[in-house]
């Protein structure tokens, strides 16, 4: 067994891609917010790839804003910043590298002055984020900057006074700040979060949070920051002891916090950047001037599709992603969501054959060797569903067209809220809006319907009628036949 180091590269089993490039010698030119699983599979990968091409003036300073965030620390810096990536195709081939991107690690709630400090340096031209769906304070239903997390609450009231930041948001808008009072020319903020629009996104709460702070830097932010969109794409599930034991089984490596995905990766990306770029488009990267097209297809057909398999496979008793979808029932539901629900609502999208996306987003999502769990794609659904599966059902709606699928989704979201599965066995339901979700579910008792008055996810969809009928409908049906009965129903009609 061999301990991951920088001095241990060379006796790594030669299965193993190692850094080919000199990493004492790369300089920071990143700073990114969200080091999880997602970003080391994802960007921090496309950037080892543009160090090894000779872009050394390309590195990632990572940074964590939770205290929780410590563990990562260590464990990076334990092993040099390395890691090891996994990844597994659907016919079963493995190839494992180590990344060697992230060239520094900052934990903000111990070292906020060092975080500020990378932001300050004219070497930091970009700025990435992930830092999920809910991470913006962004009203899914009024498009309104509406922070609910305590840090970024804190870091609105401490900035105007000088405080030092502890949210990420707090981070980058104090960052610009510094860049601004310096005459120095402001970093690109790229987020890499899976939201439709997440550079404008990433816009509205950076300008929202710096008008509160100071009007006239959210005037210069507006002119002078640039804001891609992006689209992101590769299934990533958390790192867990059983993979710290695959790798080390596989490939003799003691890895404090390796990373497994599939071997599938795609990143499309605005050519939108304030200070330069990378050349993303030699490693890769999709680089366009429109990412929509490609972004709502994810969103609409992956994203939403995710949604759309883990509540009624929890209902049903499935734990794994790959369990629903080999099951012809689920699979047959699946792609009939894909092709008369969402494909309507999408325009054409350059170079891609929808039926071929569709279908390779079955093999992806068949593939038992991710082991990729359906909670996990469901962690605080109510930041989720507003993004991916209502605007599919906005659209159907205004058109006329299909919704059966979509509102079976729904309905079996508020049944898992309730937190028994069909069985009789409990489910547990995390998201940060739980306590007002039971409440609003608890309602249906008395009210059928009612759960889609509750403003914060559903906006005004809820009053309209044929969305309210089909809903009330489709719970009736889940509780009459549960998860597999309503979906047998739905085929038979």
């Amino acid at each position: 067994m061999t301990t991951l180091s920088a001095q241990t590269l060379g006796s790594l089993d030669p299965r193993v891609a190692v850094p080919s490039y000199d990493r004492a010698a790369v300089r920071p030119g990143i700073v990114h917010f969200g080091v999880g699983a997602f970003h080391r599979s994802h960007e921090a990968m496309f950037v080892d790839r543009l160090l090894a091409a000779g872009a050394g003036e390309w590195g990632i300073v990572g940074v964590g804003t939770l205290a929780s965030d410590a563990a990562m620390r260590d464990a990076l810096s334990a092993q040099d910043e390395l890691y090891t990536l996994v990844t597994t195709a659907p016919d079963g081939v493995v190839e494992a590298r180590v990344v060697g991107s992230i060239i520094r690690y900052l934990l903000a709630p111990e070292q906020p002055d060092a975080v500020l400090a990378a932001l300050r340096d004219p070497a930091t031209r970009i700025v990435s984020l992930t830092i999920t769906e809910g991470g913006y304070g962004i009203n899914d239903a009024t498009g309104e900057f509406e922070p609910r997390d305590a840090a970024t609450l804190a870091d609105l009231d401490g900035l105007a006074g000088g405080a030092a930041p502890q949210s990420a948001l707090g981070f980058v808008v104090a960052g610009l700040r510094e860049r601004r009072d310096a005459g120095a020319v402001p970093f690109t903020v790229m987020s890499c979060d899976n939201i439709q629009g997440n550079g404008h996104v990433a816009r509205a709460a950076v300008l929202a949070f710096a008008e509160r702070v100071e009007p006239s830097l959210a005037e210069w932010i507006a002119s002078a920051v640039g804001f891609p969109n992006s689209m992101v794409d590769r299934i990533t599930p958390v790192t867990t002891d059983a993979s710290r034991q695959r790798v080390a089984d596989e490939f003799g490596i003691e890895d404090r916090w390796p990373v497994l995905s599939e071997s599938f990766v795609q990143w499309v990306l605005e050519d939108s950047f304030t200070a330069g770029r990378p050349a993303f488009e030699e490693v890769g990267v999709q680089v366009v001037s429109d990412v929509e097209p490609y972004e709502l297809m994810k969103l609409r057909l992956l994203n939403a599709s995710h949604q759309a398999m883990s509540y009624l496979g929890l209902l049903s008793g499935a734990e794994y992603v790959h369990e629903v979808c080999r099951d012809q029932l689920f699979a047959d539901f699946l792609l009939g969501y894909m092709h008369d629900e969402a494909r309507p609502t999408l325009a054409p999208v350059p170079g891609v054959d929808l039926d071929e996306y569709s279908a390779e987003l079955m093999r992806r999502f068949g593939s038992e060797a991710i082991k990729d769990t359906l909670m996990r794609q469901i962690v605080d659904g109510s930041d989720r569903i507003p993004k991916f599966l209502l605007p599919v059902v906005r659209a159907q709606l205004a058109s006329g067209g299909e919704i059966d699928r979509s509102v079976l989704v729904l309905a079996a979201w508020s049944r898992f809220l309730e937190g028994v599965a069909d069985d009789g066995s409990a489910l547990s339901p995390v998201d940060k809006r739980l306590d007002e979700l039971r409440v609003a579910v608890a309602g249906e008792a008395d009210a059928p319907g009612s759960f889609l008055d509750y403003a914060p996810v559903f906006g005004d969809l809820g009053s309209n009628a044929r969305l309210r009928t089909a809903f009330v409908e489709a719970r009736a049906l889940l509780a009459a036949r549960g998860a597999r009965g309503a979906l047998e129903a739905l085929a038979a009609h």
